[in-house]
């Protein structure tokens, strides 16, 4: 008998002859490069650094795009970005202790929002590994040990013949669901050492499913198809696993309301009858799910923003379908079903009959339209103009991401995506600086519609430097920049809980000299003219810069 296990794929002549005369002049660095193009990369970012100088040097050999940023974080946000867009593992190429430590927000990010980062970075030579104080340049006593606590997974090398297969391990890793950032380290002598090993090839490393038990998914059926008042929370996990059309499906078959989070923007049709939109941090949404007597949580672990500040509190049955087994019941109590969305979400509507209820349209009604009254109530006509005007001047098909500012704050709520996988912002791990290098990586990961960023002024000074890298690059980038004169929402914050806020006022640069300088191209608008000339912007191939100065505030909170 012949077992899977015993199947060895015997080598070609021709890649016995490769084997055995492998090419001149390679090194340790060529396995990575050569690794990563064997398993599908074709484009990577990064930053040089001495003991990466390997790993550089080696691109030049090989057919892989590299995409270079200014500040190892900032390309961390664009590997993030270009993950989310593609949905392939993003080859992040770092340097040994500083270099690497500065990566690590941007990896944070990535591990909030379940983005695949492969980030691989140097290390001190091998003779310097275990803890030793040897004296290397940029040597930390257990580097590896600031990316475990932040990564999905870490993978040390210490030898050549050890790369293609640690390189395969992470990249496995960081696309079975959750997808996740994950951490490679390779010693400068290992990567710097000329190399006998053949040329790597195509290698093997598809990710595992996450596939849901039958019973639970049989029990979730029944108790959603009996419900008389079911509800629906779409998270980043349907937008991760591309199941916006089963979840659309479903909600359709079960005649229950959807409210999508944050994270899940784009996640179910914003306009449909069965759409709660997205007015998570609004008391009546929160009113209107805890009347819910199931309640079906997929790809969501009902955080601090997605359960309006942990004010929410369920009174019917919870069903949660969550990849990531870490979330699975960690805020409520519930029929916890570890596995992919979309493959959740298709036993789900294997199962399920139609599910009658003509009442379901009109009470979605009847919440948006106390939404809108509430809302209405606060003089913020402003606010809402403003975000009007962007979703006016953005096509479609364009993605947007959005940097931690009073806009994006908004936008989380008030914004329709209008496709999935199309809105993001740093709403994960909420870091500064994220919203122009990951519409940076955007760009470079599909250059055929162009790509908005919102910043206010404050987050964007973390990223003034790239650009450097927009122009070098002719990455075609809209960058909208409200600029209120310093940490807007920490204003907010600080002045609602103390009476007047403290070390949130900002000295600026005039944004639009800054960008021309760059050779970047931009414009001073207004509120009335905002989207004329957004749409022109965006319109125009290549990288500009829009300057709104605005105050904008938030709406009234209702968890406090």
């Amino acid at each position: 008998m012949t077992h899977d296990h015993d199947l060895v794929l015997r080598p070609t002549a021709a890649q016995t002859a490769a084997a055995l005369n492998p090419p001149a002049g390679r090194n340790g660095g060529d396995l990575v490069v050569e690794t990563l193009a064997g398993l599908g990369a074709t484009t990577v970012f990064g930053l040089p650094g001495q003991h990466a100088l390997g790993m550089f040097d080696a691109l030049r050999r090989s057919a892989l795009r590299y995409v270079g940023l200014r500040v190892e974080n900032n390309a961390g946000f664009a590997a993030d970005a270009y993950g989310r867009i593609t949905g392939e593992a993003a080859p992040l190429l770092l340097s040994t202790g500083p270099g690497a430590l500065m990566s690590l927000a941007a990896l944070q990010e990535a591990a909030a929002a379940s983005t695949p980062v492969l980030a691989i970075g140097s290390q001190v030579p091998v003779a310097g590994l275990g803890g030793g104080r040897h004296g290397y340049l940029h040597e930390l006593r257990d580097q590896q040990a600031s990316f475990r606590d932040v990564v999905k997974s870490v993978h040390t090398v210490r030898t050549q013949s050890q790369i293609p297969s640690a390189i395969a391990a992470a990249w496995k890793s960081a696309l079975t669901a959750p997808h996740g950032p994950v951490w490679v380290e390779i010693p400068q002598d290992v990567l710097l050492a000329e190399t006998a090993l053949p040329v790597v090839t195509a290698m093997d490393a598809t990710p595992e499913e996450v596939v849901p038990r039958p019973e639970l998914t049989a029990l979730a059926a029944h108790l959603l198809q009996n419900a008389e008042r079911p509800a629906i929370i779409a998270g980043g996990g349907v937008v991760r696993s591309d199941a916006s059309g089963k979840l659309l499906a479903l909600a359709e078959q079960l005649n229950a309301p959807v409210v999508t989070t944050f994270g899940g923007k784009g996640a179910f049709p914003w306009e449909h009858p069965l759409s709660l939109q997205s007015w998570l941090e609004d008391r009546h949404t929160t009113d209107f799910l805890e009347d819910a007597d199931v309640l079906l949580v997929v790809g969501s672990g009902l955080g601090e923003l997605s359960s309006n500040y942990h004010t929410f509190a369920p009174r019917g049955r919870v069903i949660q379908i969550e990849a990531d087994p870490g979330k699975l019941e960690s805020n409520h109590p519930a029929l916890g079903i570890h596995a992919d969305a979309r493959l959740a979400l298709q036993a789900l509507l294997e199962t399920v009959d139609v599910r009658e209820d003509a009442t379901a349209p009109e009470r979605v009604r009847a919440v948006l339209a106390k939404v809108r009254d509430r809302i209405r109530a606060q003089d913020l006509g402003l606010e809402q103009q403003v975000v009007a005007a962007v979703r006016e001047a953005l096509p479609d098909a364009a993605p947007s991401f959005w940097d931690m500012t009073i806009l994006a704050y908004w936008a989380w709520s008030a914004f329709d995506a209008r496709r999935p996988n199309t809105m993001h912002s740093a709403q994960g791990a909420g870091g500064l600086g994220y919203g122009f290098p990951a519409a940076l990586g955007a760009a470079a990961a599909d250059p055929s519609h162009p790509v908005l960023a919102v910043s206010g002024d404050g987050g964007a000074m973390y990223s003034i430097a790239e650009l450097a890298t927009a122009k070098q690059y002719g990455l075609d980038v809209t960058w909208l920049i409200v600029d209120d004169g310093g940490y807007g929402i920490l204003r907010e914050y600080m002045t609602g809980a103390f009476g007047e806020a403290t070390a949130t006022e900002l000295a600026r640069p005039d944004f639009v000299a800054l960008a021309e300088s760059f050779g970047v191209p931009a414009a001073l608008t207004t509120p009335d003219t905002l989207t004329a000339d957004l749409a022109k912007a965006l319109a125009t191939p290549g990288p500009s810069v829009v300057v709104l100065p605005a105050l904008l505030r938030m709406f009234e909170p209702t968890h406090l």
